[in-house]
């Protein structure tokens, strides 16, 4: 496995009802593309630059990527690179934390240390 800490970039809406759920089955793109999408630390930012720009309810979610098994597949995505992507809900269990991902004041999203 490529990396142990995975990273999901959700709006806060979403993931807060998860929580009270107490399982996270995705957002819409997840749920229209059939797997939860997810990053790598070194993924991260350009994910959110090309897929959430100018949005400023996000969170970014750490996972810990052996939590969930092997309906966890890495998978070629944007140039070939490997992306892991979850067959399943995700189990809040598998969250090791939830930081808030503000807009810097020239648009780029601001991320906490990630491991």
């Amino acid at each position: 496995m490529p990396s142990e800490t995975i990273y999901k970039i959700t709006p806060e809406a979403p993931w807060r009802e998860a929580e009270a759920a107490g399982v996270f089955a995705g957002a819409p793109v997840d749920l229209a593309d059939g797997y939860i999408h997810f990053s790598t630390a070194s993924q991260a930012r350009e994910t959110a630059a090309k897929h959430f720009a100018g949005q400023d309810d996000l969170l970014l979610v750490a996972i810990d990527a052996a939590a969930l098994g092997t309906a966890l597949k890495w998978e070629p995505s944007r140039g070939g690179a490997l992306f892991p992507h979850l067959y399943g809900p995700l189990p809040l269990s598998a969250v090791r934390s939830v930081s808030p991902l503000p807009l810097a004041p020239d648009g780029a999203h601001v991320f906490p240390e990630m491991a």
